[in-house]
């Protein structure tokens, strides 16, 4: 769980840091569209802070693996994975938004959602044990 945890931590942090630094130009990244507004701007970087704050959770928990809150930040990221996938898929196909990073960040939240999976199921993980 430790890897799933610090990959996640850096992704998200990164992420965060140039949303809540400059988020157009991600925006424009991700969906190919610019943020017109101040609002639009505040809730680019709201919705920073939260995907670093999510970023530091999963750092500060990278060595607490085998415990009950690292499985509900893990069960988090999953719920968050997938809603974020979601959206995104949303965006490309439902409203016609794409830019070129939009597949390859669906790629990525459905990725760490499947990891996140793995760790959640109830099946024995002693074979998963590298970086728990």
């Amino acid at each position: 769980m430790k890897n799933l945890l610090v990959v996640t931590s850096v992704f998200e942090g990164l992420n965060g840091v140039a949303m809540i630094i400059s988020p157009a130009p991600l925006v424009l990244l991700l969906v190919g569209t610019t943020l017109d507004s101040p609002g639009g701007l505040l809730v680019a970087r709201v919705a920073g802070a939260a995907a670093l704050a999510l970023g530091l959770l999963c750092w500060l928990a990278r060595n607490d693996g085998q415990s009950c809150a690292a499985r509900g930040i893990v069960a988090a990221m999953l719920l968050y994975n997938g809603a974020v996938a979601t959206v995104l898929v949303y965006a490309g196909l439902g409203i016609g938004l794409s830019g070129i990073g939009l597949w390859p960040a669906v790629f990525v939240h459905v990725a760490l959602a499947v990891w996140c999976i793995s760790w959640l199921r109830p099946a024995d993980r002693s074979h998963r044990g590298r970086g728990a």
